[in-house]
């Protein structure tokens, strides 16, 4: 073993970048399907069932590798994880925050506009008064313990996927592309990825998550080559739209089609959920300009 990653740090600078991408990928996968197999046998799942509730588990088996292979990449090409965008600063924090505000706020915006335009409806929740009353209130479902657990894992995805396809990849497609062409071709990676979990849901969204992907790297270029502002920014989106997808708060109204609103309720896969995108995206670079 340390002799093939000698030897492949011997030969780094020969090899072109879409194949140490792709020995990365490879590597990567060798290294969890037999962690994946025994995690499907103890949940007793198996392909094609839904996942379900059973996804956190194989998701966390295959993140948990993900310090292994990154450490292993930064030795094989001699670079350091702060070349990659990470660095250990308050500055760093700061702008994580900033991104996740910017996030968060964002979806607020999406989802108040839709249901000012009736595109959505609020389903509320039903709480219980001291009379044995049910009321109607949707903050019962934002407002609860869940909603810390649901910001921490939302925290540490966003943290392993920024590393992976924010930082690592564009940095070794950068060895044979310009940055625009690298951060694309890192984009759509991170979509095309993403149909490992759930295949006919993730199709109607591919567009949306090359977008988002772009919007992450420009987030990045904002925060002048850190990680910080894209790890917040994908962090707001995953906690917004997990928090209204488990509580199921909203739902279409039927109004308008659902490719505006979202294909299957899934923000990406609709019309709205891109212009959430390029107005996001239009927000960094005017950040970007007014920085410059």
């Amino acid at each position: 073993m340390w002799n093939t990653l000698t030897n492949l740090r011997l030969l780094s600078p020969s090899i072109p970048a879409l194949v140490k991408v792709m020995v990365f990928f490879l590597t990567w996968t060798c290294l969890w399907l037999p962690i994946a197999i025994m995690v499907a046998i103890a949940l007793k799942w198996q392909p094609p069932q839904p996942l379900g509730n059973k996804k956190l588990p194989l998701v966390a088996s295959l993140y948990l590798l993900v310090p292994f292979i990154l450490w292993a990449t930064t030795w094989i090409e001699s670079v350091s994880f702060a070349e990659w965008g990470l660095f250990w600063q308050p500055t760093t924090l700061i702008s994580a925050l900033l991104g996740l505000g910017l996030g968060v706020v964002s979806l607020a915006i999406l989802f108040g506009l839709q249901l000012t335009w009736g595109w959505i409806q609020l389903q509320n929740s039903e709480v219980e008064s001291k009379t044995s009353e049910k009321i109607l209130n949707p903050w019962a479902s934002i407002l609860n313990p869940s909603t810390l657990l649901i910001f921490l894992l939302a925290l540490w995805i966003s943290a392993t996927e920024e590393l992976i396809f924010r930082g690592c990849l564009p940095n070794l497609l950068q060895q044979d592309y310009s940055i625009i062409i690298a951060a694309a071709i890192a984009s759509f990676i991170f979509a095309i990825a993403h149909l490992i979990w759930a295949p006919k849901e993730t199709v109607p969204q591919l567009p949306g998550l090359w977008l988002m992907g772009m919007v992450l790297a420009l987030a990045r270029a904002v925060d002048n080559g850190s990680l910080g502002m894209a790890i917040g920014l994908h962090a707001g989106w995953i906690w917004g739209i997990t928090i209204v997808d488990t509580a199921q708060l909203i739902k279409p109204s039927q109004r308008v089609p659902e490719w505006i609103t979202g294909i299957a309720e899934k923000p990406l896969a609709g019309a709205a959920g891109i212009m959430l995108l390029l107005t996001t995206g239009t927000v960094l670079f005017v950040m970007e300009k007014g920085i410059g």
